[in-house]
């Protein structure tokens, strides 16, 4: 295993100087488009790039394929990219009789992927299941602050303390109440307070672009208890017996892997990162500092060079 910091000597995790397209601040989204491949029925949004490689990107607990507009656009001139909405994320309306646990969200992108055909790609996000499971599927991978086991209390861990209140019985009604007073704009502030080390980085049309979501999801009959069911997906994952612990997964992952943590992460502590590169057989390590959770979001061209220092040294097996 390597770790390193961003300051640190670059020999540990190679940054490549492969050329990239200059960060545009304003990038919106990428157009999105619902595909069926697999049986699965996805949102997604593509990044247009070389066709003989592919970078699928994964989002977390309350995020969507938006997450990766700015580092898919990095690395558009080496890998074309696909972000996807996971079943009850952003655009795409979960099946009926839908889990919402890890194993199934990786389950489902397994199959659609095997529908594209695309051969291996270059996974990102929260995707270690995936990776372990199904390894013919997965080139590389890239993990940015991945939900390991975090038990530390959850309410300061989330946009809104009430949340966790608004999920009780009996209390529950009044604090959701609550909730449903903030505007848009107000809870897109405090997801970016809660994601970013830096709130007042984030680029206006970013916060408009959140809000907006907010107003959209609004919309979805289902988004809210998707949300609620997937939330609980995750914590019952981190709470079963230690035989069945992510931690017992992520040994199992092949693929060369790169593991990025910010140092001022809220939602999973950087303490976490040494374990989990440690674990990994082809894992390395690049801590970020002055980085919150979202550091493909936060730090894009940063992030993009140590991916494709990453894609380089699996292409001449130096990782």
């Amino acid at each position: 295993m390597n770790v390193t910091s961003e300051r640190a000597p670059l020999t540990r995790v190679p940054l490549s100087d492969a050329p990239r397209p200059p960060l545009d601040t304003t990038q919106l989204a990428w157009p999105g488009e619902f595909v069926e491949s697999g049986g699965v029925r996805l949102h997604i949004r593509r990044t247009p790039g070389p066709t003989d490689e592919t970078a699928v990107f994964v989002h977390g607990l309350g995020g969507s394929s938006k997450n990766w507009t700015d580092l898919a656009a990095q690395l558009s001139l080496h890998a074309q990219g696909i972000a996807v909405d996971l079943p009850g994320a952003g655009q795409t309306e979960p099946p009926a009789g839908y889990k919402f646990d890890l194993v199934e969200h990786a389950e489902t992108l397994a199959k659609f992927l095997r529908g594209l055909d695309l051969g291996p790609v270059h996974l990102f996000g929260n995707s270690m299941i995936l990776a372990a499971k199904h390894p013919d599927l997965v080139k590389t991978l890239t993990l940015v602050s991945p939900a390991v086991p975090d038990l530390r209390p959850f309410p300061n861990r989330m946009s809104d303390p009430r949340i966790p209140f608004a999920m009780m019985p009996i209390v529950g009604p009044r604090f959701r109440r609550q909730l449903a007073m903030l505007t848009p704009m107000q809870r897109a502030q405090q997801l970016v307070k809660l994601c970013f080390a830096n709130p007042a980085l984030v680029p206006p049309h970013r916060l408009e672009e959140t809000a907006a979501d907010f107003v959209e999801r609004a919309k979805l009959s289902w988004a809210a208890q998707a949300l609620m069911a997937t939330t609980l997906g995750l914590f019952r994952a981190w709470l079963v017996p230690p035989k069945q612990s992510l931690w017992r997964i992520v040994p199992q992952i092949t693929a060369p892997t790169l593991v990025i943590w910010g140092t001022e992460d809220k939602l999973v502590t950087v303490r976490k990162a040494p374990r989990t590169a440690r674990l990994l057989p082809k894992g390395r390590l690049l801590v970020l500092p002055k980085t919150g959770h979202v550091a493909q979001m936060e730090r894009p061209e940063t992030v993009a060079r140590a991916v494709l220092g990453l894609f380089e040294a699996e292409k001449d097996g130096t990782w």
